[in-house]
């Protein structure tokens, strides 16, 4: 469902545009419709081009956990920019944010930033093949690492809703070192080592899957890779683009007890802004260049106005009470969901871990892509279209997590209860 502006909107875009959009899973295909094109937001809201508000549950895919427009970060967002918004040189900001990011994840010695989480993974692949001299990487299926050539694999969310679980372009000679296992299947990891062990680089991973919809890991899965990583002799990669400083201050590797030797981060730390970074052990991070052979750089890396926004994020969810109080809202959504489909009479199970979660429709107790996969996607469209026409604005794909942030009070978690206990009557 969308209003005639935003209708108006996108017959113009597609003119211009691949699809209209500048990224796929914004084009809203695999729930029907065309999408809502946003003109402002501002605190747990969005409106749309028409002036419809929305409640939203999308977050910009994970980066506003404070909410639209939080004024902290809109102050220093304004000061910083006040002052020049780009520079190519170093700056007392960049510093301050990699001592925030080291004092918060003791497993990062030195951190390099970046632009993009997809920069970000890229980058740290390339050090950890720099670093051990092999050429290999395993990652998950289902898992999405961004959208270079050699992770385009299997790779989840945005290429499963398109149908196109490969991308077209990827020069299979590139593909053919990057190994996939089943999420949560560590003897299958533990069989590509005992095949390929010589030459794996790393392993990479999502601590908990935002990309095949929320899926937590089991007990033991992650620390047996980092295990298994140690006793082969490659890095262990823990991408938290998506769960780092969602999950708590010391992201997904705090919440289980886990030193990566690299991490990936994006999203949140740039308070909404284009800012990533990718770090680890000292020893590691002085493979890149100026200081070791492995090349990387970029124009934008650092940006004054993007640490400045990252940096106010960061103190503020430095507040001892912001993830109880996360952690509170999203037991009332997973219980308030849960009910609300069980009355309904719809099969429908909620996933969640922290400010995450995810409704699948028709399989329970996801553990995997395999089980992901079988999901009732046209269930979800119609519940998705039926959210939306009462306001709610959830990410438009069943393989996509929905985030909620600290500006989703008690007041508006009841009112999407209230939304979904009618929308489910219409699945």
């Amino acid at each position: 469902m969308s209003d005639e502006r935003s209708k108006a909107l996108h017959a113009r875009a597609q003119l211009r545009i691949p699809g209209g959009v500048n990224s796929p899973v914004r084009a809203f295909r695999a729930v029907g419709g065309e999408p809502v094109y946003i003109a402002k937001g501002e605190g747990p809201y969005v409106w749309g081009a028409d002036g419809t508000r929305y409640v939203d549950y999308v977050g910009s895919w994970g980066p506003m956990i404070l909410g639209h427009a939080h004024p902290a970060v809109v102050k220093a967002i304004v000061e910083a920019a006040a002052l020049g918004t780009s520079y190519g040189a170093p700056t007392e900001r960049e510093v301050l944010f990699a001592e925030a990011i080291c004092e918060a994840l003791p497993s990062i010695e030195m951190l390099r930033l970046c632009s993009s989480g997809t920069e970000a993974c890229m980058s740290a692949l390339r050090l950890a093949r720099g670093f051990t001299g092999r050429d290999k990487v395993i990652k998950f299926e289902g898992c999405y690492h961004g959208h270079a050539d050699f992770l385009l694999v299997k790779a989840g969310s945005g290429a499963a809703t398109l149908g196109v679980p490969d991308s077209a372009g990827v020069p299979a000679d590139t593909a053919r070192n990057t190994l996939t296992a089943r999420y949560n299947d560590l003897e299958g990891v533990a069989r590509l080592f005992e095949a390929e062990g010589e030459h794996i680089a790393a392993v990479i991973v999502e601590p908990v899957v935002g990309n095949m919809g929320c899926v937590p890991p089991r007990p033991g899965f992650l620390e047996g890779l980092a295990a298994l990583c140690a006793k082969h002799g490659a890095l262990f990669v823990v991408d938290e683009v998506m769960t780092g400083f969602r999950l708590g201050i010391t992201g997904a590797q705090g919440l289980y007890g886990l030193r990566p030797d690299l991490t990936t981060m994006g999203k949140v730390v740039g308070g909404g802004l284009p800012l990533a970074a990718f770090g680890g052990r000292r020893d590691v991070m002085s493979k890149l260049a100026p200081l070791g052979p492995v090349y990387q750089a970029g124009t934008l890396s650092g940006n004054p106005v993007a640490t400045a926004a990252g940096l106010a994020t960061l103190a503020e969810l430095r507040r001892p009470e912001v993830y109880a109080a996360l952690e509170r809202t999203g037991a009332m959504l997973e219980a308030g969901l849960t009910e609300a489909a069980a009355k309904a009479g719809v099969d429908a199970h909620v996933q969640r871990v922290g400010a995450m979660w995810t409704v699948f429709f028709g399989v329970r107790a996801v553990a995997d892509w395999e089980g992901a996969s079988k999901a009732d996607t046209k269930a979800f469209a119609r519940w998705h279209g039926a959210m939306l026409r009462r306001g709610m604005y959830l990410p438009p794909s069943q393989w996509e997590a929905a985030f909620h942030g600290v500006a989703h009070t008690d007041e508006v978690v009841e009112a999407t209860l209230a939304a979904a206990r009618e929308a489910f009557r219409e699945v």
